[in-house]
């Protein structure tokens, strides 16, 4: 997906900026980038790749270098940013963080004459951040060009932009897909996906971007300079699974929403007398623990943790490009602790089930180690749609994931007319999904939290978040 942090103040922002796009490390893993400006010298700019390195190793050695009272900077697990564009509107620095669906219609409609071209990266994809700030460039002013790029966009965009004169623009998303948020310190303010990431350097919270909102943010303050639309779609995997505990979202606790989505889940089983006898509830490292933690405490079964990661040598079991070394790599980062595993009843609750590639390995290497039975919960639906938005739930096909394969083998193309049955356990599809899952995986029962158990975990009006990947609505 991504993650950005920006600051604008009277003192040199360098090391805000460092440290700020490093608090946002786990929303990407392919490339870091860091763009300081200086009223005298202008933008300095570095951009790294972090696939098998840390983003804090890799910049560093730049931070000599970098000087000036405003930056931007993000993580990507996209395309090379931030990028610096000179046109009509001036020489600024963009990033983006979202998805463009319909790259090739817009360059066929928009970018068609020879005047016209973009760089290709290596895999022949134009760089998304390159083109939005095309889109932008057809407009005599930057505000206008914002709102003209969001909405020919098919997909989300939120963007960044650091001027010239040292000012940030930052747009979030036309649906709100994504949060914005903007703090405030003694000497200046600062932009950023993340809350904690700034609270962490001294920022306090002081306001909160709504959907297609558009702000100007200086040392002084913020200013909004195009107002928020009426309709948000904010994603529900910001608590679920991708959000930082210590975040909030639209006044929603990460953390909270996890524990309350734990309870709601065990407080449903043990009105349906679906409760499984176990003797410890466990959480699937790191998400899933505090899904955990609600459940263990509203079912009264006393929680454990029966494997550890082992990270200071792979903090990220995804770092490795190749898959081959991704799944030894998870393997070797499973260390368990054989009298909490051996001849005991467990039960796990993930933050998710995606794609199942990671599950069997892990009820294996669980059997292998000597647990009598293995229970699996998911902390949100079963998710049958591929990601059209962020990059979550996004892959070649929705066959990648797990819950669509298993209908598909169930019932074919015909299936496909069912999924909201197969989605909910109450229904006989459903439960024949659940049934083949288990036996496919080797699980002892098997429970997906439901939509309606999320939602009211989320806390928010349901219409204002985004469930496509569950129920295929947008």
């Amino acid at each position: 997906m991504g993650g950005f942090f920006g600051a604008v103040s009277s003192r040199d922002v360098s090391l805000d900026i460092f440290f700020g796009v490093d608090y946002h490390s786990h929303l990407g893993t392919r490339r870091g980038g860091m763009v300081i400006h200086d009223a005298q010298d202008g933008f300095q700019r570095q951009i790294h790749s972090i696939e098998n390195t840390p983003f804090r190793t890799k910049f560093e050695k730049d931070l000599t270098d970098f000087h000036g009272c405003s930056g931007i900077g993000c993580i990507s697990d996209n395309d090379p940013q931030p990028l610096l564009v000179r046109s009509h509107l001036g020489l600024y620095a963009i990033s983006t963080v979202g998805i463009i669906n319909n790259t090739d219609e817009l360059i066929n409609q928009y970018f068609s004459d020879h005047g016209h071209q973009f760089m290709a990266m290596s895999s022949g994809k134009v760089n998304s951040t390159e083109l939005t700030a095309a889109l932008i460039n057809q407009k005599d002013d930057l505000v206008s060009g914002i709102l003209h790029a969001q909405d020919l966009i098919e997909g989300s965009m939120t963007i960044l932009i650091l001027t010239e004169q040292g000012e940030i623009i930052a747009a979030r998303d036309k649906l709100g897909r994504l949060p914005v948020l903007v703090g405030q310190s003694e000497d200046g303010c600062c932009v950023s996906f993340e809350s904690f990431a700034y609270h962490k350097l001294g920022y306090q919270d002081l306001y909160e971007l709504g959907p297609r909102e558009i702000v100007r943010i200086t040392k002084d303050g913020y200013e909004s300079i195009s107002p928020a639309g009426k309709d948000m779609k904010i994603c529900a995997f910001l608590w679920t699974y991708y959000g930082y505990p210590n975040s909030n979202y639209e006044g929603r606790n990460v953390e909270v929403m996890r524990y309350q989505n734990g309870e709601i889940m065990a407080r449903d089983e043990v009105i349906r007398n679906s409760l499984p006898k176990v003797d410890y509830v466990c959480g699937v490292p790191d998400s899933g623990i505090p899904h955990a933690i609600g459940y263990a405490n509203r079912s009264g079964k006393p929680l454990a943790r029966p494997f550890v990661k082992y990270t200071p040598t792979w903090p990220r079991s995804f770092m490795p490009s190749n898959q081959k070394v991704r799944h030894q790599v998870a393997k070797m980062k499973q260390i368990p602790v054989p009298e909490l595993i051996q001849g005991k009843k467990l039960l796990f609750v993930d933050d998710s089930i995606v794609r199942g590639t990671q599950l069997q390995e892990t009820v294996d290497f669980l059997y292998e180690s000597g647990a009598e039975e293995v229970h699996m919960r998911s902390a949100c639906p079963p998710i049958m749609y591929s990601c059209k938005y962020l990059n979550f739930s996004r892959g070649n096909s929705d066959m990648d994931l797990l819950a669509r394969r298993v209908v598909d083998e169930l019932e074919g193309d015909e299936g496909v007319s069912h999924l909201e049955e197969y989605a909910d356990a109450n229904t006989e599809r459903g439960q024949c999904l659940l049934s083949s899952i288990c036996k496919k995986f080797g699980f002892d029962s098997l429970g997906y939290q439901s939509l309606d158990g999320m939602l009211e975990a989320i806390g928010l009006d349901k219409d204002k978040v985004c469930t496509y990947c569950w129920n295929g609505k947008e």
